[in-house]
């Protein structure tokens, strides 16, 4: 039987150092707005950046999708559950990427889980920025190649350890948009030596993909990068799009490959059809309505011009991603709770999700946002702040991580 009290010791101590995780039940779709525990809430806690994720269109693409191929898909891609909705989205995604191929996977955490193992094992080595996503890092670990770690968003630390790897493969992994930053990793830089070093480089874009570049097509496009600098990109449908799932991209062979030795893909179901269908119309609204990224970034520089006003201590982020360093896990729970009083749901970030001493805020905007929206919850963080050291003691904020 399983020895219990180790578990419900460690529990204990998370909960006196401000690092226990509390989830709320949302009783609303996503949106600008949400109800939580019986409050409206105004919701700066989503990845929703487009308000895609309630869309009328997406909707209702999704119940035609449902009813035309029903709920579920049935079966992995390899043994039957690949139908008509999933081929054209693959198609629809390497168009707007203009890439040779795409592939779906289930998740995002899959699909990088799936990638990196597929491409290097023992004898290799994977090249990591340290502040990336815990899947790129689990993936590497997973892959039994050798894991280097590089200081963030720096090409000449990455150049160093490039130079001085035996590995016969050489897989470098970043973010394009750091997800707890909020900052663009320099891919002109590492593309360069990564392409100097003869190795590959992956990208994983899911918060840049619809947000950023010429018709949201992320921060390879935005750096006018190929397939050559960048021959594999990863990107998430749960975030800008709207709706479920992930997906690479790159070359014939490099898709092939993944096809026959992508563990996370052979072995799973593949997503609902009708979810497929629902990010076929998401991309068309991608591409079609520039409007909602000329607005997110217009609400982005609002919020951020009122930070600073007020001496927030906001880090460099152009995104949606707005992270307000506040240092102590403890203070920054008091903080989203002193927020959610005030009627709005934040993200509250401690380690091990960021480093030691860096527990913030993680505001997120969407174009679902108005600037009325952006002036108040200014207006509740210029309060929160100036009462932050004399916040008693709040019970954990809902959206931590």
């Amino acid at each position: 039987m399983i020895q219990e009290q180790p578990l419900a010791a460690a529990l204990a101590a998370q909960q006196r150092t401000g690092r226990y995780r509390r989830r709320r039940t949302t009783a609303s779709p996503q949106g600008a707005t949400v109800q939580v525990d019986g409050a409206t809430l105004i919701n700066f806690s989503s990845n929703d950046y487009l308000g895609l994720a309630n869309d009328p269109r997406l909707v209702e693409a999704l119940q035609r999708g449902a009813a035309e191929w029903g709920a579920g898909s049935g079966a992995a891609h390899l043994l039957g559950g690949h139908l008509t909705p999933h081929q054209q989205l693959e198609e629809a995604l390497a168009a707007f990427v203009g890439r040779p191929r795409a592939l779906l996977f289930s998740t995002g955490y899959m699909a990088n889980l799936g990638a990196v193992t597929a491409l290097v094992g023992r004898g290799d080595g994977v090249f990591a920025d340290r502040l990336n996503h815990a899947s790129l890092l689990d993936a590497a670990l997973l892959s039994q190649a050798r894991l280097a770690r590089y200081a963030h968003a720096d090409a000449d630390a990455l150049a160093q350890r490039l130079a001085s790897s035996r590995a016969a493969r050489k897989l470098v992994v970043s973010d394009g948009v750091f997800s707890m930053d909020g900052d663009v990793a320099p891919l002109p830089a590492l593309a360069a030596v990564t392409q100097q070093q003869g190795g590959w480089l992956l990208v994983d874009d899911a918060h840049g993909l619809g947000v950023v570049g010429p018709g949201g097509r992320g921060t390879v496009a935005q750096f006018g990068l190929d397939s050559e600098q960048v021959p594999l990109l990863v990107g998430t449908l749960g975030k800008a799009f709207g709706s479920f799932g992930a997906f690479v991209a790159g070359s014939e062979v490099l898709i092939e490959t993944l096809i026959q030795r992508a563990r996370s893909y052979i072995y799973t179901t593949a997503l609902p059809p009708a979810v497929a269908a629902a990010t076929c119309t998401a991309l068309q609204v991608v591409g079609e309505e520039s409007w909602r990224r000329t607005h997110l970034q217009q609400l982005t520089a609002r919020f951020r011009a009122g930070a600073a006003a007020l001496s927030l201590p906001l880090m460099a982020s152009e995104t949606p991603i707005q992270p307000l360093l506040v240092g102590d896990p403890e203070r920054c729970v008091a903080l989203g709770e002193a927020l959610r009083q005030r009627g709005f749901l934040v993200g509250v970030v401690r380690p091990p999700t960021v480093p030691e001493g860096s527990s913030r805020l993680r505001i997120t905007l969407s174009a679902a946002h108005d600037t009325a929206m952006i002036d108040q919850l200014l207006a509740a963080l210029a309060e929160s702040w100036a009462a932050l050291p004399l916040l008693a003691d709040a019970s954990p904020a809902s959206e931590a991580v």
